[in-house]
């Protein structure tokens, strides 16, 4: 009976279980029966770490899984399980935290369905993203939250974003000392044009990434500008006082918030918890809530992880346990080096649970095929012996949370799974390791194998690994063949992210043929020519910090490199059509001048068009300036798309070019993984050559490695080589984990390449070098050498 009930790697599990058959009016005694049996089945139909989590019977639970474990059918699982058992109701219900849209919606369906077996209505369970349930507590209490959607603007601000560069400059203009030892640096000779780049370096470069970085780490740990300013007195070597200019720009950027009626992502966690700290607000959220279930919980941050746990808590006895499920992989954290998010928290989590007896670890995945289990657990364990603790670190305590990886295997299911096709039988030799000559010999081999795959089964899914957009890039204009020749559909994923950024690259030139001649401009729009490759990739700080001599040089100006003349012919071009174009018709110009393709040409009309609708009566440059502003902040343009969501990525008969960040959560019959390099995985912190006048490290990456020094009780805080040091170590740690989750995205297949010969950088793809393989290549290759394909 059992061996026939569908597991948590079917993703129709609870659609195969139907309801057990009512009679006419059952007595309560015999439907209460029939719900026993209908949960005792679906409990049979979870692996032995799902089942553990269904057992749960209230308090504290950390479950460990491995990748295609199949978390949240098991989660759906065990929140259906515990919705029948404590009998919850919307006015005492369970809430369920996810970590995007899509997620939620998919384990809410996989909830609804398992309550309709089991003949329960379909209440009693909340699902929401983080930020949802987030919003949704501040909203209920706008006096408590100091948050009213009717008056505030929600913004999520980059580097670039108009309030950062504002509040950049006001800290410049109050923080004079400051700013000078930032900019006398190093080996400063006081030369006027010297001055002027590290001028234009600080103020578009170096001080938005500190502010960001900074701004985004510290409020999402709960630290205000003051506990920033007060831990920079902790620093004893530190020649450029980088948290006390940190703490100066965040004071700046929270009054620019607060003058404007703006909102960030972190403000809404704030905000949910200064309504928490309410004695009567947070006894009728916590009544209102019997229990949390977390998943992706290695993602979160501490204010995060500090809102489950007061939701959680019991109202009436504060000093029982919370009832919170905590679901994760902490070797899929792979965001850590770009947001706040840190394994380490979820690791701690982890253990405290395992010393109370409540850690469950979902090791077995029916997701690849033996020989790829066998490889990703290689690499797991093979980098932990290789990279464990860093050398600054010596002095902290040996065990799992200073390791790039939690020590924990996956494991094939058991032989009697009912999961079809569990384990698939490989296609080839399962694992195939290449080292082609070079970036276009890599692509020309992965086309051929492409050819041979889909040869046997058009119907299959397969799928190109990429660590960044460019890569995708170069690779889907070189097999832009597979479509006509053989019927192959080719989908590059990072298209939507180039479509998506129409409205600021078009508003980038539109700033700079308005106001040619401000240094922030033109960079914004140089910026833009060089990223679209339409002219050549140079220093564009010594470009910037002297606009006239750039745009119009004189006789006695130095004579411009060929690079150089061809910048300042396309943007000499740019500016004869503010005398020749109708303001109208400028997107369109700006467009064509791009070389958009169909769909962003597409995106741009439309753009266009919404533009046309808010100036009427007004076609000024201004506010088509300041409609497009709105537009870039807001965040509310969506791309024109024929395609959508993530069931395009994994489309049968078609071949998916993906980073790997996107690729977690996915999977597909064969994987390709090329362009294997050291400069990439691992690679390094990066430095660039234009910052480099302020020493061997940055500013962003220092400030961000002592203020989780902080968190994690380190003190006294690391100095700055340090600090430099421990943020290259996880930086390293976190490029070892993607490429783990990249190997765990396939089933029967795994194809990884490193080429003798690949570019330096691949915004100029056909200048190659010799290269390093990363390192873990030449480990796999001594471990499974019939994997080495020979060339």
């Amino acid at each position: 009976m059992t061996s026939q009930i569908p597991t948590n790697s079917d993703p129709n599990l609870f659609d195969s279980l139907t309801p057990a058959p009512l009679l006419n009016k059952p007595s309560l005694e015999s439907l209460g029966e029939l719900r026993a049996r209908a949960l005792e089945q679906i409990r049979a139909g979870l692996r032995p770490g799902q089942q553990q989590m269904a057992d749960w019977r209230g308090g504290p639970l950390a479950v460990s899984a491995v990748p295609g474990a199949g978390k949240s059918t098991g989660m759906a699982g065990a929140a259906a399980i515990a919705i029948a058992r404590y009998q919850l109701h919307s006015s005492r219900q369970l809430v369920v935290v996810t970590f995007t849209r899509s997620a939620a919606a998919n384990i809410k369906a996989k909830i609804r369905q398992a309550l309709r077996t089991m003949s329960l209505p379909q209440g009693g369970f909340l699902v929401q993203t983080l930020h949802g349930l987030a919003l949704n507590i501040a909203t209920r209490h706008p006096e408590l939250s100091g948050l009213n959607l009717e008056r505030l603007t929600l913004i999520s601000p980059t580097q670039s974003h108009r309030l950062i560069r504002t509040c950049i400059e006001q800290w410049i203009a109050d923080h004079p000392a400051l700013y000078q030892r930032l900019l006398e640096g190093q080996h400063f000779d006081g030369e006027e044009t010297e001055r002027l780049r590290r001028q234009s370096v600080l103020r578009t470069e170096v001080l938005p990434e500190l502010a960001q970085t900074v701004i985004h780490e510290a409020k999402s740990s709960g630290l205000l500008p003051q506990d920033l300013q007060r831990l920079s007195t902790e620093i004893t070597s530190d020649e450029y006082s980088v948290l006390e200019v940190a703490a100066g720009l965040y004071e700046r950027y929270q009054a620019l918030l607060r003058s404007r009626d703006f909102i960030d992502y972190d403000e809404m966690i704030l905000s949910a918890l200064r309504v928490l700290d309410n004695d009567s607000a947070r006894q009728l959220w916590q009544t209102q809530t019997f229990a949390v279930f977390e998943d992706e919980a290695q993602d979160s941050t501490p204010l995060q992880t500090k809102l489950l746990e007061i939701l959680s808590t019991n109202p009436s006895d504060a000093e029982q346990l919370p009832n919170l499920v905590r679901v994760g992989d902490p070797n899929q954290a792979i965001n850590s080096t770009f947001t706040p998010a840190d394994p380490i928290f979820f690791r701690d989590f982890c253990e405290n649970c395992s010393t109370q007896d409540r850690l469950v670890t979902m090791d077995q995945a029916g997701r690849s095929t033996q020989v790829i289990i066998d490889a990703a657990n290689f690499v797991l364990a093979w980098v932990n012996r290789t990279y464990g603790t860093p050398r600054s670190q010596t002095s902290l305590a040996a065990n799992s949370t200073t390791l790039p990886f939690r020590p924990q295997h996956i494991r094939p299911v058991d032989p009697e799974d009912p999961q079809p096709d569990a384990n698939p039988t490989p296609t080839g030799r399962g694992l195939e390791l290449y080292t082609p000559r070079d970036t276009y010999h890599t692509v020309e081999l992965i086309g051929q194998r492409v050819i041979e795959l889909f040869a046997q089964d058009p119907q299959t899914q397969a799928a190109i690994l990429v660590r960044e957009n460019k890569q995708g890039r170069f690779i889907a204009e070189r097999l832009s063949y597979l479509k006509s020749d053989y019927g192959i559909e080719v989908y590059d994923v990072g298209d939507r992210d180039r479509h998506s950024r129409v409205p600021g690259e078009i508003l980038a030139l539109l700033q700079f043929i308005d106001r040619p001649h401000s240094p922030d401009n033109l960079k914004a729009a140089l910026t833009v020519l060089v990223e679209r490759q339409l002219i050549p990739s140079q220093d564009l700080n010594a470009i910037a910090s002297l606009p006239e001599q750039f745009l119009y040089p004189g006789p006695l100006d130095p004579p411009q490199s060929d690079p150089v003349q061809k910048a300042r012919r396309f943007c000499t071009s740019l500016l004869r059509a503010r005398l020749e174009l109708p303001h109208y018709q400028f997107i369109s110009f700006l467009a064509l001048s791009l070389n958009y393709d169909q769909a962003e040409l597409a995106t741009a009309d439309k753009l266009a068009e919404r533009i046309a609708q808010q100036t009427v009566g007004d076609s000024s440059m201004t506010a088509m300036l300041m409609r497009l502003s709105e537009i870039v902040s807001s965040e509310k343009f969506e791309p024109v798309e024929t395609e959508n969501s993530e069931a395009r990525y994994t489309r049968s008969g078609q071949l998916t070019i993906i980073t790997m960040h996107k690729a977690k959560g996915l999977d597909w019959d064969y994987v390709f993984l090329p362009f294997l390099h050291e400069q990439t995985i691992p690679g390094g912190l990066r430095i660039l050559p234009q910052s480099q006048f302020l020493g061997d490290f940055t500013l962003s990456e220092v400030a961000r490695a002592q203020i989780r020094a902080s968190l994690h009780g380190q003190f006294p805080l690391p100095d700055v080589a340090t600090a430099w040091e421990r943020a290259g170590h996880l930086k390293l740690a976190e490029e070892f984990r993607l490429l783990y989750v990249a190997m765990t995205r396939a089933k029967r297949l795994l194809w990884m390449s490193a080429a003798q010969k690949a570019p330096f950088t691949w915004s100029k793809p056909n200048n190659l070098e010799d290269k390093k393989p990363c390192p873990v290549l030449p480990a796999l290759k001594r471990q499974f050498p019939e994997a080495v394909v020979p060339l």
